[in-house]
């Protein structure tokens, strides 16, 4: 009988093949190629989202070969699983929408289960796209053993001229608005051929601060990745020695026992909110964050984000609100440069998967000041994301101000009411939609949808004809970070938990103010208990699968849609 040695960092592997009464274990695990010398070293789980249909994933299975190779010269034994992922772009604007943000919770669920399952002593996390980035990050929060990431990266521009089409730079944001210029006839079907053709040029996340990019950002921001992983070309030469270094320096962390929890505290998270503040980041980031946060026992509630956000100067002026897209900002200099004009707002004494934040910064330099603005001379004095309340959000509302004209910052007009997107985007294509109203989509919130779909086929629609300027849209959804102009979204509480917004109906004021960060109707309390008296949800007509459970279990937006134990 072969004496496996217990090294310090080999905590869970140990319990579960070493001695003699895990020998059944070893056995099983033998089938996987694992010799004697293998059960001497640390186990190291390669959790990749890798598939053949997500376009931000199907160069996960190349990138995991390099991560393993780092992993292995740095003497651990590097052993790969999958879990799931959602491409939101595919699952847009139909009833597949609904299982994105549930997803969220089976992919942190399936790594835990994964982890626990077989021993593993640390792990790296592969992940590219919306629900994935957080999914992880929730479970490496959970499980708190070492972790690191290795991104995917911003899908690039396609050619030819690098995506440039009417001298405009192209990504899936405009692809969405497409329709709408067909139908109106701004763009004739050939030239929306044409683009459908050539917009996704290759693997990684849609190429804008879209939520993919916005949280690739964050997981680099709080420490979780090394420096520059979330900006770097997909494809890139740089990208897989980032991926080699990621392999090796988990047996790092896992030798000076580093785990999530050391690095995801208090003010590692507030760094994080204040660089996706200055990028103009995602609304689904506040969604999110929350969630990850609530793995570790700590509090992120609305008014940490439009506190820190009120003080942070939106200095990145990124798609899909700007014309600067990912790689522009990686050339301008990546997340490094970003930390370093924001100075004193951060604190680079802050623990990473590399040691303190400092070492991020110290050869950063701001090689484009279009992309990364000075401070004293931002596109906005406070940063890309606002939260609203008022008697239409009692638990608050999120819009992101960085994609939207100053000159809707106040708008007030006529509610018209849809209990669902599809009915919505319907009046909008028939022209029912006229300047001065106020869309209101509600029953899509987390519990109502159920699974709180994002509205960018409304959005898309607004825009394609034309409507950004004059129109707004209001909903206990959610949006894309691809969504630019009025729209409020996360409304909680949600129309089927009760909420003002399901008490609403055609023609009611309602006046949105981002100044005074309010959303409020023009209806008394008196009359609002009236209507809440004869108020009846509606049926959800779910009976069986996934979203049902969910749907029973799912939280309010505000608190980021965790589900209740």
């Amino acid at each position: 009988m072969n004496n496996y040695p217990l090294m310090v960092f080999r905590v869970n592997s140990s319990k579960v093949y070493d001695g003699i009464d895990n020998l059944v274990h070893r056995s099983l695990l033998r089938c996987t190629g694992l010799t004697d010398e293998d059960f001497a070293k640390p186990l190291i789980a390669i959790v990749n989202s890798w598939n053949e249909i997500v376009p931000g994933h199907i160069h996960l299975d190349g990138l995991a070969n390099l991560v393993k190779r780092g992993v292995s010269e740095a003497g651990g034994v590097p052993l790969e699983f999958n879990t799931i992922s959602v491409c939101d772009g595919i699952a847009m604007g139909h009833e597949g929408m609904k299982m994105s943000l549930p997803s969220r919770e089976l992919i942190a669920d399936s790594i835990e289960v994964m982890i626990e399952s077989h021993g593993f002593d640390a792990m790296v996390c592969l992940t590219t796209c919306d629900k994935i980035d957080p999914g992880m990050m929730m479970a490496s929060a959970r499980l708190d053993i070492p972790t690191i990431f290795c991104l995917g990266g911003p899908m690039e521009a396609p050619y030819p001229n690098r995506g440039l089409f009417k001298d405009h730079k192209i990504t899936v944001q405009e692809l969405f608005q497409i329709p709408s210029f067909v139908r109106s006839g701004r763009l004739s079907e050939e030239e929306a051929q044409y683009l459908e053709k050539i917009c996704c040029a290759g693997p990684g996340a849609c190429g804008g601060m879209f939520t993919a990019n916005s949280m690739q950002c964050f997981i680099e921001a709080i420490g979780m990745a090394l420096p520059y992983m979330a900006t770097a070309p997909s494809t890139s030469t740089f990208r897989r020695q980032l991926a080699v270094e990621t392999g090796r320096m988990i047996m790092r962390l896992l030798e000076k026992d580093l785990r999530p929890s050391k690095i995801m505290t208090e003010e590692a998270f507030r760094n994080a909110i204040t660089v996706d503040m200055a990028l103009g980041g995602s609304t689904n980031t506040v969604l999110h964050i929350p969630a990850i946060s609530h793995e570790l026992g700590l509090d992120f509630d609305l008014e940490v984000f439009d506190e820190i956000g009120r003080k942070t100067p939106h200095i990145c002026n990124m798609a899909p609100a700007g014309e600067y897209k990912i790689e522009d900002l990686h050339n301008a200099g990546g997340i490094p440069a970003v930390l370093k004009e924001l100075g004193e707002l951060i604190n680079f004494e802050c623990v990473t998967v590399y040691g303190k934040l400092l070492n991020a910064i110290r050869n950063a330099c701001v090689n484009d000041r279009n992309v990364i603005r000075p401070l004293n001379q931002p596109i906005h004095r406070e940063g890309g994301i606002a939260i609203l309340k008022g008697n239409l959000a009692p638990d608050g509302a999120v819009t992101k101000i960085a994609a939207m004209s100053p000159k809707m910052w106040f708008f007030k007009g006529g509610a018209r009411v849809f209990n669902g997107e599809e009915d919505a985007v319907k009046n909008i294509h028939s022209g029912k939609i006229q300047s001065g109203d106020i869309i209101v989509i509600r029953y899509e919130g987390p519990k109502g949808g159920p699974g709180m779909r994002e509205m960018l086929a409304a959005t898309s629609a607004i825009i394609g004809y034309g409507l950004e300027d004059s129109v707004a849209l209001i909903t206990d959804g959610r949006f894309s970070g691809a969504t630019r102009g009025p729209c409020i979204g996360h409304v909680s509480p949600e129309a089927a938990e009760g909420g003002p917004i399901g008490l609403l109906k055609d023609g009611d004021v309602i006046i949105l103010d981002i100044a005074n960060r309010r959303l409020d109707c023009e209806l008394s309390e008196a009359e609002l208990a009236r209507r809440r008296k004869d108020w009846v949800p509606l049926e959800l007509n779910l009976r069986k699968g996934y979203l049902p459970r969910y749907s029973r279990l799912v939280t309010s937006a505000s608190k980021g849609a965790v589900l209740k134990f």
